[in-house]
C-alpha cells in the first residue's frame, strides 16, 4: 500500500443486506459500475460477503460489502450467512436494506423489520432500496405509496432507475465527524520532531513498513513536522544526531523496554498501538483494564484478538510473546483462546473470560473497534491492547501516557 492509498480502516464501509434473491448483488453492481457480485437467478448464489475498496462518488473513499441472504431455508447454512452478516454488520458505517419491489408488497416483510431493528440497536445509518422496479406498473404499487421514511427509495438495478439518487443519499448519510481526528498530529506543533522507532526483525514485512508506522508518518507530515525513522539499535545515534531534542518519540511496542531505558527520563515517549487505541478505540477503557493483568489467576482464561490475519511465525507476537508476558507478570498460568480476523465472540462467549488482550486495531475500522469493546463491556470483561498491556508489564505505563495527561490521571486512581 502507498501513502497516498486511503487504508480500509479509514474508509466507510457500506454493507447490503436483505432476502435471498431480493437483487442485492446486482443493485452492489449497479451502485459500484463493476461485475464485484456474481448475479444469478437461483437464491443463495452469495454466499459469503463480498468485499471492494472503492471511490464511490459524491461519497470518497469506501468499502462495499454485498452480504448473503439471511433467510436460507437450510438451517446450518442459513445460521452460517447469519454469523457472517453479523460480523459484516458490525463494521458497517451505513447499510442498505435491499427489498423486491416486484412481490407487491407495501410493507416490509418480518425478516426485513428483523434487520430494521438490528440497524436501530445499533444506531446504524440506513437506506431502504426497494429493487426491481422496472418491474412495477407504472403510477400503481410501491410508485404511488408514501414513502417509509426520507430514505425509502425505489430502484432497479436493471434499468438504473434510482441508482444515481441512492448513491446521494448514502453521501448524505455518511457519519460526520466534528472535527478531524488525528492520529498523532493534535500533539503537535508546526516544525517539531519525532523519532520513530521501527525495529525490523523476521516478523516485519520484507521491503514495506506496516500500515501503523505508515499511517503516523503521514500524519507527522500532514502537521509540517519532520520524522526520523531508525531501527531500536540506532536510537541513541539518532537522538545524538539531531540538533534539538524531539517532541516525541513513538515506539513499536515489542521494544518497549529497550527504548524506554535508553531514553532521558524526561523525554516524551509511547507507541504507535497507544496512538491507534486513542484514535480508533477508547484509550480510559483500556488502561483501566490494564489492571487486570496483575489479577489473573492460575485456570483463569484470557482471550488474545487481532484483528487482521497473517503467517503466524516463530515467536509470533500474539500467540507466543504476549502469553509469555502475560505469565511473568503475573505469576500466574492462565488458559489462553486466540481469535484473528474477523472472529471475535459475541457477550455470551466473552463471560468465561477474565482479560481480553486485543492487538492496536490498525486493520479495523473504528466502528468495528468500538463494537468489540461494546460487547466486552456488555460481558463485564476487562479489556486492554498491546501497548498498554506491553507498557503496563515493562513497568512504564504511566510515562506513556505521558503525551496524554488526561488518561494518565486514571492511574492514580487504580
Amino acid at each position: 500500500m502507498s501513502l497516498n492509498e486511503t487504508p480500509s480502516g479509514e474508509r466507510a464501509h457500506i454493507g447490503f443486506f436483505g432476502a435471498s434473491n431480493a437483487g442485492k448483488s446486482s443493485l452492489v453492481n449497479a451502485v459500484t459500475g463493476q461485475d464485484l457480485s456474481v448475479v444469478s437467478d437461483v437464491p443463495g448464489t452469495t454466499t459469503d460477503p463480498v468485499r471492494k475498496a472503492m471511490e464511490l462518488l459524491p461519497l470518497g473513499p469506501v468499502i462495499v460489502i454485498d452480504t448473503p441472504g439471511l433467510d436460507d431455508p437450510d438451517p446450518a447454512l442459513g445460521e452460517q450467512r447469519v454469523k457472517r452478516a453479523r460480523q459484516v454488520l458490525a463494521q458497517c458505517d451505513l447499510a442498505v436494506l435491499v427489498t423486491d419491489a416486484s412481490t407487491g408488497r407495501a410493507g416490509l416483510s418480518g425478516f426485513d423489520r428483523e434487520l430494521l431493528a438490528l440497524f436501530e440497536e445499533r444506531g446504524l445509518p440506513y437506506i431502504i432500496a426497494r429493487n426491481k422496479a422496472d418491474l412495477l406498473a407504472p403510477g400503481g404499487g410501491l410508485r404511488t405509496r408514501p414513502p417509509l421514511s426520507d430514505n425509502d427509495i425505489c430502484v432497479s438495478a436493471l434499468t438504473g432507475e434510482g441508482v444515481h439518487e441512492l448513491k446521494e443519499r448514502l453521501a448524505a448519510l455518511a457519519p460526520k465527524r466534528e472535527g478531524e481526528k488525528r492520529l498523532v498530529a493534535d500533539l503537535l506543533s508546526p516544525g517539531d520532531a519525532v523519532v520513530l522507532v521501527v525495529p525490523i526483525d523476521k516478523a516485519a514485512p520484507k521491503g514495506r513498513l506496516i500500515l501503523p508506522q505508515q499511517q503516523t508518518i503521514r500524519d507527522i507530515l500532514d502537521a509540517g513536522c519532520m520524522a526520523l525513522v531508525c531501527r531500536d539499535e540506532e536510537l541513541t545515534d539518532a537522538l545524538a544526531r539531531l540538533a534539538v531534542r524531539p517532541r516525541l518519540v513513538v515506539t513499536d511496542s515489542q521494544v518497549f523496554g529497550r527504548v524506554a531505558r535508553d531514553l532521558p527520563e524526561d523525554q516524551p515517549l509511547t507507541s504507535f498501538s497507544i496512538l491507534f487505541a486513542r484514535y480508533k478505540g477508547d484509550l480510559p477503557a483500556l488502561v483501566r483494564g490494564a489492571a487486570a493483568l496483575s489479577r489473573l489467576q492460575d485456570g483463569d482464561r484470557a482471550l488474545i484478538s487481532e484483528g487482521c490475519t497473517h503467517h503466524r511465525q516463530c515467536g509470533d507476537i500474539g500467540t507466543v510473546k504476549m502469553p509469555a508476558w502475560i505469565k511473568k507478570h503475573s505469576g500466574a498460568n492462565p488458559e489462553f483462546a486466540f481469535t484473528s480476523g474477523g472472529e471475535f465472540p459475541g457477550p455470551d462467549e466473552l463471560s468465561s473470560y477474565a482479560l481480553i488482550v486485543h492487538c492496536g486495531g490498525c486493520m479495523l475500522n473504528e466502528r468495528e473497534m468500538q463494537d468489540r469493546l461494546a460487547r466486552a463491556g456488555a460481558a463485564g470483561v476487562p479489556v486492554v491492547n498491546y501497548g498498554v498491556a506491553i507498557a503496563k508489564m515493562n513497568g512504564i505505563l504511566r510515562r506513556s501516557l505521558e503525551p496524554f495527561p488526561e488518561v494518565r490521571g486514571l492511574l492514580d486512581a487504580q
